[in-house]
């Protein structure tokens, strides 16, 4: 026998607690009664009362409180082999890194946001496998498809804008790199979310989508930032802020939403495109376009189901509680009469 909330059990010290405690208080109201009248006249002053009954009725109601703490703590025996299939998809997240996402018209920043926007997607999962890429003018894979949500977070946690190593915003390069991370042999199931301001000023990330296209996968591109731009921020070794980034002529950068370029990469897979929004409004209708997809059985998992016993505690319990109130303290006085 095993219980599923064992937490419930420390309940029984309750029991031996009472116990003494209404021990104590009997033991009270017979000295209590000692006082009043010798021991032999409390059947006379008290005829009614029958003490022993009484005791029966503590022990019923002690004994139905510990089995009611027994069938709380879900008594459980039998088991049986459960086998439990998962359907969902592999999702892989690409997110931009560069030092652009620093810039702070989305607040706190882009990549903070951006980040927040990835905690949601994994808490939204349901059976799906899901992997990080995280790029800026390369890119890495942070963690491989896993349905490991806790470790995933952990390792989105220790993401900054120094993760992907070289400055700039190569869009092709995370594509490609994400594409490899799917099972090359299935033409569906496969989802990229790719996370970024947009801005990239090498590579062609539209021939990279059509490629991923070609392999089945579908792409839904996010855009964090504004169009109007932000200047971006550049900090020292210890973190404090420097001042802004520059161009050769000493003009102050601004870092704006390319929606025009995140749009085209979407659409190149049958894919959509989505604004991050304050309210994060753009992941009910990524997670809605989701749904739509097929899913696929993934792995099963082989689980033991205990059945649950509670009853065989909770019905003596009930039974005891209804003895309780059904004895009766008191003696049924005999009628005496006499006849005319």
């Amino acid at each position: 026998m095993r219980f599923a909330a064992q937490h419930w059990l420390w309940g029984l010290m309750a029991v031996p607690i009472l116990a003494v405690i209404l021990a104590w208080a009997w033991r009270m109201r017979r000295r209590l009664a000692a006082r009043f009248a010798e021991k032999a006249l409390w059947t006379r002053l008290a005829p009614d009362v029958n003490y022993a009954v009484r005791g029966w009725k503590l022990t019923c109601g002690l004994l139905a409180i510990a089995l009611m703490i027994f069938a709380v703590a879900s008594p459980q025996w039998g088991a049986s082999a459960v086998m439990l299939q998962r359907r969902g998809l592999d999702i892989v997240v690409a997110l931009d890194v560069s030092r652009s996402m620093l810039a702070s018209d989305v607040k706190p920043n882009r990549l903070d946001r951006a980040k927040r926007e990835i905690v949601e997607i994994f808490n939204r999962l349901s059976g799906d496998r899901i992997g990080l890429v995280v790029f800026a003018g390369d890119a890495y894979v942070q963690f491989p498809l896993t349905i490991d949500a806790a470790a995933a977070r952990m390792l989105l946690d220790a993401v900054d804008s120094r993760s992907a190593g070289r400055p700039g915003t190569i869009l092709d390069v995370a594509i490609r790199k994400a594409v490899a991370m799917f099972e090359t042999d299935e033409r569906k199931f496969k989802v990229l979310v790719l996370i970024s301001d947009g801005e990239g000023l090498e590579g062609d990330p539209l021939a990279a989508a059509r490629e991923a296209a070609q392999t089945g996968v579908r792409i839904y591109t996010v855009g964090i930032g504004t169009p109007g731009g932000e200047p971006i921020p550049e900090f020292d070794d210890n973190g404090r802020q420097t001042g802004f980034k520059k161009d050769q002529s000493g003009q102050v950068v601004l870092s704006k939403l390319d929606e025009v370029t995140l749009q085209k990469i979407a659409l190149a897979t049958e894919g959509r495109y989505f604004r991050a929004g304050p309210a994060q409004m753009e992941l009910d209708e990524l997670f809605a376009e989701l749904a739509k997809l097929e899913k696929k059985e993934l792995e099963g998992r082989l689980f033991t189901e205990f059945e649950e016993r509670y009853q065989y505690f909770l019905v003596p319990a009930f039974l005891l509680l209804g003895l309780e109130m059904a004895l009766v303290e008191r003696r049924r006085r005999r009628r005496t009469g006499t006849n005319a």
